[in-house]
């Protein structure tokens, strides 16, 4: 393990003024964002989508890393340049999903546990050659009726833990996603509660785990009210509640928290992560690790057409903009408007 190039890495992914770019969806998922703009979710369609994304003019400054999935990071621009090695051009750091998905946690109803342990540490020696210098794994933690267990959150701690040391055992940089979802009816307090005991849980089993935490970075949810609850907590009230738990529950010496969008809408994702840095300093760079967020409204502008294609980038490259002026604390809402 080189414990320099990790921690090197690592702080570039959370550098000031940028954010990750996660391109790293699923054939299922990418399929239904494809049904949502009626095109078909074919390889090429697919490829040409994420040149899109990746090739945006002005993004680069913006964006620091993309998570890629496995059919991705094999695929090339038109040009043929391979993926990974146009976004290293560019000064992107190529990253790459290695969990398999979460799939149904035996004996415990409506909850999951994420697989991909299995070979894992070979994959990863053919993820770096093909140029990933950073991964990703996402654990899913639901709230409802007697869940979660703590069970489920050790079992899915323990996966993270173990997913984090074959990264760094192969000098790659994990991102640890540990995911408390938005889609119950809960209050921003039982979130709160929840997302404590998942923190707390994770970084005792990184520890036992021997993780080096300035080689890793932390991709949590944001403490925030279910998206069915009768009353919803506001802007102010998530980004103190989300500040009050990251300060109790995640040690300085990880250089960054990158969070997950997790169902917000896009102007909330960016708003909420503003908020938070301007009730800074804070030991850690607080920055975004979005998808739908960064990627919604360049996917509807594109909608498959040849000719959306320019202004679709513009799309993205705005939203890459508002998110990087948000983990300096200076986006406002207004600025929506403007950018339009």
């Amino acid at each position: 393990m080189n414990q320099g190039e990790l921690a090197r890495i690592a702080k570039a992914m959370v550098a000031k003024n940028k954010g990750i770019l996660a391109a790293d969806e699923s054939s299922g998922t990418i399929t239904k964002r494809f049904n949502s703009i009626k095109i078909e979710s074919s390889e090429e369609n697919r490829r040409t989508y994420r040149e899109m994304l990746f090739t945006a003019p002005g993004a680069a400054e913006y964006i620091s890393g993309v998570i890629l999935y496995d059919e991705t990071i094999r695929q090339k621009t038109k040009d043929g340049t391979p993926f990974p090695e146009y976004l290293a051009k560019q000064g992107i750091i190529p990253g790459i999903k290695v969990d398999t998905g979460a799939k149904p946690l035996a004996f415990f109803k409506g909850e999951t546990i994420t697989e991909g342990l299995d070979g894992l540490r070979e994959r990863l020696v053919e993820y770096y050659k093909l140029g990933a210098r950073f991964a990703k794994w996402r654990a899913v933690i639901d709230i409802g009726d007697g869940i979660p267990t703590s069970f489920a959150i050790e079992a899915n701690a323990h996966a993270l833990a173990r997913y984090a040391a074959l990264c760094q055992e192969n000098d790659i940089v994990p991102i640890v996603e540990p995911e408390v979802l938005m889609d119950g009816a809960h209050t921003i307090e039982r979130c709160e509660e929840v997302t404590i005991t998942v923190l707390q849980t994770v970084f005792d089993q990184l520890f036992e785990h021997r993780i080096l935490l300035e080689g890793m970075v932390l991709k949590p949810n944001m403490v925030i009210s279910g998206k069915k609850a009768p009353k919803r907590a506001g802007p102010e009230q998530v980004a103190e509640a989300t500040l009050r738990v990251l300060k109790r529950h995640v040690p300085p010496a990880v250089p960054g928290i990158a969070f997950l969008s997790g169902g917000q809408s896009s102007e909330e994702a960016t708003l909420h992560l503003s908020l938070m840095n301007k009730a800074g300093p804070l030991p850690w760079s607080l920055t975004f690790s979005y998808g739908r967020a960064l990627q919604d409204d360049a996917l509807k502008t594109w909608a498959g057409q040849p000719a959306n294609f320019a202004a679709a980038q513009k799309q993205m490259a705005k939203r890459a903009r508002l998110n990087s002026l948000a983990t300096t604390g200076s986006y406002s809402s207004s600025m929506e408007s403007q950018a339009a």
